[in-house]
């Protein structure tokens, strides 16, 4: 009989200490929800299209939103699919490109975190007219396409934002268009290095280029590898920049700025 109640009493406190984890667990998972929304909606709060919006509108917009995680090479969209959605990149990097019917690829834009895209299709365009891909693993808030329309609508400055950094994108893609008309595969070579270059180690005068092949500078510039890798061997032998795998080191940025001006 004391052995039972012994078992009994024990199985109670194993039960009690079992309840408590449980509740520790609950409280534990409570806060981080609660710590991704606020986190959420402290990034919407922040994004250069809804700043203007106020904490209650924030809130509202925090509930309509969905952050999905998604992997390198994940396609978001693809020319002539409909758009139904605005992506806003919250962490990773997304490219926006587009492909040539023989296979060249021609990249209009990186994004990182804080950017937003699909925008074209919600104002009027109807359909994408270029690829989006995932160039790491990347976190991005999602919002419908009806929901976008029905706040455009109801706050004017939350268009303008938009309008705005639609602009902005399409001055860059004329700047892209005009130096791919008018000028040379060195000249524009040239301007891609010195956009890309960070400084170096050698008391901040070398500039380096980290982190792109060949055929990724080929891709930014829409032309073939092999176009790049004889602009890079004439750079060189110029004594501009010392080419390495992935690693290019700029000797002379006074030549390149020449060169990309020509």
């Amino acid at each position: 009989m004391v052995q039972y109640e012994k078992r009994q009493t024990t199985t109670s406190k194993s039960r009690n200490g079992y309840s408590v984890r449980e509740k520790r667990v609950s409280e534990q998972q409570a806060r981080s929800s609660q710590e991704r929304i606020e986190s959420k909606a402290s990034f919407l709060a922040q994004s250069d299209i809804f700043r203007h919006l106020s904490a209650d509108e924030i809130t509202e917009l925090d509930r309509l939103t969905t952050i999905m995680t998604y992997q390198p090479g994940r396609v978001f969209y693809r020319p002539g699919e409909t758009g139904h959605v605005l992506f806003l990149l919250r962490t990773g990097r997304v490219q926006l490109y587009h492909l040539s019917t023989d296979g060249r690829k021609l990249v209009t834009a990186t994004l990182t975190a804080g950017a937003c895209f699909g925008e074209m299709p919600l104002i009027g365009q109807g359909m994408y007219n270029s690829f989006a891909e995932a160039l790491d693993n990347s976190r991005i808030c999602v919002m419908s396409r009806h929901e976008v329309e029905s706040l455009l609508t109801r706050k004017p400055a939350v268009a303008l934002a938009l309008l705005q950094i639609v602009g902005q994108r399409l001055v860059q893609l004329e700047t892209q268009l005009i130096d791919t008309t008018f000028k040379s595969s060195h000249a524009r070579l040239a301007t891609l290095l010195l956009q890309l270059a960070q400084p170096g180690q050698q008391h901040g005068q070398t500039q380096v280029v980290h982190g792109f092949s060949q055929e990724e500078l080929a891709e930014r510039l829409g032309v073939y590898r092999e176009t790049v890798s004889v602009a890079l061997r004439d750079l060189k032998e110029a004594g501009a920049i010392v080419p390495g795998r992935k690693h290019i080191t700029i000797l002379n940025a006074a030549y390149l700025h020449e060169i990309a001006s020509a």
